[in-house]
């Protein structure tokens, strides 16, 4: 049995939630795709921020494009307070639960992006009590939430 259904999800469009309890540790599916290098990356109109896009950084020199329908782990969304967390070895890309996930709870991680001045094209929609209303890594919300809180004190 799967660990993971397709779902209609309340984050955007569809994600993925456990079909069963699921204990921290537990490697839940494997993020597949076509390896390709940064070039093609950098050179190729699909990747463009305008659109979704499915890509993960591997190294320097390489990236996996991942959207293609048989990569259902593709669906996870981001979420300011993930259950879950990528981790890879090589080329292989793991999504693995981070902590004790209850049946029929959706599937997430935080996906890393970086906070530079492009961070306002991805809007967040986790609703999570830690989200700055961006999806950007962790470690670089403070950023947006001091900015957030200056410009409350400003316009009262």
């Amino acid at each position: 049995m799967k660990l993971y259904r397709v779902i209609k999800s309340n984050i955007d469009k569809k994600g993925l939630v456990a079909a069963k309890n699921i204990k921290s540790g537990t490697r839940i599916i494997r993020y597949k795709g076509k390896i390709i290098s940064n070039k093609q990356v950098e050179e190729n109109p699909k990747f463009d921020n305008s659109k979704d896009i499915y890509l993960f950084d591997l190294n320097k020199r390489f990236s996996l494009d991942g959207d293609f329908s048989w990569n259902t782990a593709r669906l996870i969304n981001h979420s300011c307070s993930p259950n879950c967390e990528v981790e890879g070895t090589g080329f292989k890309i793991w999504v693995t639960a981070i902590r004790d996930i209850k049946k029929n709870e959706e599937l997430t991680y935080d996906y890393g992006f970086s906070y530079d001045s492009d961070y306002k094209q991805f809007p967040c929609k986790c609703r999570s009590k830690n989200c700055c209303g961006y999806i950007v890594r962790e470690e670089s919300r403070w950023r947006i939430n001091k900015k957030y809180k200056k410009s409350l004190r400003i316009s009262r």
